[in-house]
């Protein structure tokens, strides 16, 4: 009996590795213009500049870190965005596991828009699907993460979502902006959403705090190892010290 409960084990645990995961990651540009933001330099605060945009083409946006920064993802493809709000779309795949990431880039001035996607992707809906080399690659609300960077504009702006309250999958989610547990909380309970990471305070959105999470996700971590992962990534680059990194986030809704 032991042996057939092993043999079970098995066969479960190696389905569940064996299947592609996929991650969704929606970039709300830094855009001093329309934005509630304290204002960065002109060049990283265009948000209609995608290219030298501070959450996307700076050395800590999410391609540019992803690309160049790292040596667990390759950017395979460059693709044509089919909203009009996404300035770019790129899909990067991972080195060793079966895992792809979409990003877009939202215009900064649809931070609104691009939150509202967001937050439907994290109640199932929005579903999108990509075909890379014969591979049909399932986003939007059919991804098993759905990622939320920039600024946090429900700071500024209400939304008024139908979600659909049946839904019984819960979509993992990470939302990297300024006190995103407090003002997000609300929404992703009536999504019915799976909090992976959130945070407490202020905070700087960049792409090395992601790709820390993303790695503790993709080896099943649990919420609380996932969570010492991003601290100590943003303590790394940031300097504020391990103890305040660890207090910046938190795994559950408020």
């Amino acid at each position: 009996m032991k042996k057939i409960y092993l043999l079970l084990f098995i066969v479960f645990s190696v389905k569940i590795f064996s299947q592609t995961k996929t991650i969704h990651v929606y970039v709300a540009l830094c855009d001093n213009k329309y934005q509630g933001i304290v204002p960065v330099p002109k060049t990283l605060g265009n948000g209609k500049d995608p290219r030298n945009n501070l959450y996307w083409g700076a050395a800590y946006g999410v391609k540019s870190y992803l690309k160049y920064k790292t040596k667990d993802w390759s950017l395979v493809a460059n693709l044509k965005p089919d909203n009009v709000n996404v300035l770019e779309r790129v899909l990067f795949k991972h080195k060793s596991k079966d895992m792809y990431l979409l990003a877009d880039a939202y215009d900064g001035e649809q931070i609104k828009n691009c939150t509202i996607d967001f937050l439907k992707a994290s109640n199932n809906q929005r579903k999108e699907e990509i075909v890379y080399k014969d591979k049909r690659l399932n986003f939007g609300g059919s991804s098993n993460l759905v990622s939320y960077i920039g600024h946090d504009g429900l700071m500024d702006f209400n939304v008024s979502i139908p979600y659909n309250n049946s839904t019984s999958n819960k979509k993992d989610v990470i939302i990297l902006a300024c006190y995103s547990q407090h003002f997000f909380s609300k929404e992703l309970r009536k999504a019915n959403a799976n909090p992976i990471l959130l945070t407490t305070n202020l905070m700087a959105p960049e792409a090395y705090t992601l790709k820390a999470a993303l790695d503790g996700w993709s080896l099943l971590e649990s919420k609380k190892e996932i969570k010492e992962r991003a601290a100590k990534a943003y303590h790394k680059y940031q300097k504020c010290g391990l103890r305040g990194a660890r207090n910046l986030f938190n795994t559950s809704l408020k």
